[in-house]
C-alpha cells in the first residue's frame, strides 16, 4: 500500500535458510536463477526501472548497495544501448525466495483524488484528522467507533480538510496517502500520520461472512457501492474495522510526483512496489511476473511496505493516482511470481551450503 504501516492496508486488505538481512524464517527456501529463466526479460524497459531504482538507492546503508547504487548512475550518464539491462545482469544474480506459502499473490494499490474543503460546510462534512497526542503516547488507542462518535477530537483543532464522501474517505485510510481537491482549485496532498493501534478488520471479509456477496465478487467498487445503497447498514459495516488511519500534510512532493512510501521517497506507477520487507529488502530490484487476465512482465523496485502485505510472494503494485488507477488497482488479484535481484555475494550467501 504506499509507508503504508504505511497504510496499514491498502485495497489488499480486502482480502529457513535464514538470511539476518531479512530475518526470514527457517522455512524460507531461496533459490538461484538465471536471468534466461526469467520470462520476458529482454523485453523490458530496464532503464525506466533504473530510474526508479535510483530513487531510494542513495538511501541504503549496506556498503554493496551503496556501491551499486554509485555504478548505477554511471550507467545512467553513459547513454549506452542497453546500459541498464548489462548493470542489473552484470551487478545482480535473481534469487527466488519461498516460504511456508509458496503461493503468489499481487494485488494494487493507488493514491486517491477526494473533494474537500479547508472548512466544514453542509456538503463537506467529513473530518480528515491529524494525530492527537495522547493517540502518539500509547500502542492502542480508541478504535473507530469511539473516535467518529465519542466527540473526542472536537474542538481541537485537529481537521487538515473536510470530505464530502465518508466512504471515499475511509478508503483514503486504506490507502495510506491521497489528495484532496480543494473549491478554490488547490490541492492539499495527505500522507501517513499514524493510526489507533487496532488491528485492521476486512470489511469485504465481512461481507463474504454474512453471505452478502461471494469472495470472488468482493472489490473496493462492490463495497463501495453497497455501502452507499445501504447507508444505515453500510455506516455499521465500516465500523466493523476499528483500525483507524490518521494524516500529516504532505508539502515537500512535486505534484507530477507519486506519493512516498516506505523510504519515504515518491513511489512510481508500475514500477514501485510494497513488499514484506521480512524477506525482500526495501530498496532492491524485484522481477515480476504477473499472471492472470492481463499478464505483467516487468521490472519493478520494492520502495513500499503494508501491514497486509504478508510473505515471500506477496505484492502490491502502486498503479498511480486518480479513479481510473483505484479501478485498475481494485480489481488487480493475480498470482504468478516475483524474483529479487541480488547484489551477487548477498545473494549467493543466501543459498544452503550444499548449492
Amino acid at each position: 500500500m504506499i509507508g503504508a504501516l504505511r497504510a496499514a492496508l491498502r485495497a489488499a486488505a480486502f482480502w529457513g535458510a535464514v538470511m539476518t538481512a531479512t530475518g526470514a524464517s527457517a522455512e524460507t527456501v531461496y533459490s538461484l536463477l538465471d536471468f534466461s529463466e526469467l520470462e520476458g526479460w529482454h523485453k523490458d524497459d530496464h532503464a525506466a526501472a533504473l530510474d526508479v531504482f535510483l530513487e531510494t538507492c542513495p538511501d541504503l546503508d549496506d556498503p554493496d548497495w551503496q556501491s551499486l547504487c554509485a555504478l548505477a548512475q554511471t550507467q545512467v550518464q553513459s547513454g549506452a544501448p542497453d546500459a541498464a539491462r548489462k548493470y542489473f545482469e552484470l551487478f545482480f544474480r535473481p534469487v527466488l525466495i519461498q516460504d511456508g506459502a509458496n503461493t503468489a499473490l499481487f494485488t494494487g494499490y493507488f493514491e486517491p483524488e477526494l473533494d474537500g474543503s479547508r472548512y466544514r460546510t453542509e456538503r463537506f462534512r467529513y473530518p480528515v484528522y491529524r494525530m492527537p497526542r495522547e493517540a502518539r503516547q500509547t500502542n492502542l488507542w480508541l478504535p473507530r467507533r469511539d473516535i467518529l462518535t465519542s466527540g473526542v477530537m472536537d474542538g481541537r483543532g485537529l481537521e487538515i480538510a473536510w470530505v464530502d464522501d465518508p466512504v471515499e474517505l475511509f478508503f483514503l485510510q486504506i490507502q495510506g496517502s491521497g489528495r484532496i481537491r480543494m473549491q478554490d482549485g488547490s490541492t492539499v496532498r495527505v500522507g501517513y500520520g499514524g493510526a489507533n493501534g487496532h488491528p485492521y478488520r476486512s470489511v469485504g471479509a465481512e461481507m463474504v461472512r454474512r453471505g452478502i456477496y461471494k469472495a470472488h465478487q468482493v472489490s473496493a467498487q462492490v463495497i463501495k457501492a453497497w455501502v452507499r445503497r445501504n447507508p444505515v447498514a453500510g455506516h455499521e459495516l465500516l465500523m466493523h474495522n476499528p483500525s483507524y488511519v490518521f494524516f500529516r500534510e504532505v508539502r515537500r512532493v512535486r505534484a507530477s510526483d507519486g506519493p512516498l512510501g516506505a523510504m519515504n521517497r515518491s513511489v512510481t506507477a508500475m514500477r514501485s512496489i510494497a513488499v514484506d520487507p521480512k524477506y525482500t529488502p526495501l530498496g532492491a530490484p524485484v522481477w515480476v511476473e504477473k499472471d492472470g487476465d492481463n499478464p505483467l512482465r516487468r521490472l519493478m523496485i520494492a520502495q513500499d511496505t503494508g501491514s497486509a502485505i504478508k510473505g515471500a510472494q506477496r505484492a502490491d503494485i502502486f498503479f498511480g493516482t486518480g479513479d481510473a488507477a483505484g479501478q485498475a488497482a481494485g480489481r488487480l488479484r493475480d498470482p504468478g511470481r516475483m524474483v529479487v535481484l541480488l547484489p551477487i555475494q548477498r545473494a549467493y550467501a543466501m543459498l544452503p551450503e550444499e548449492y
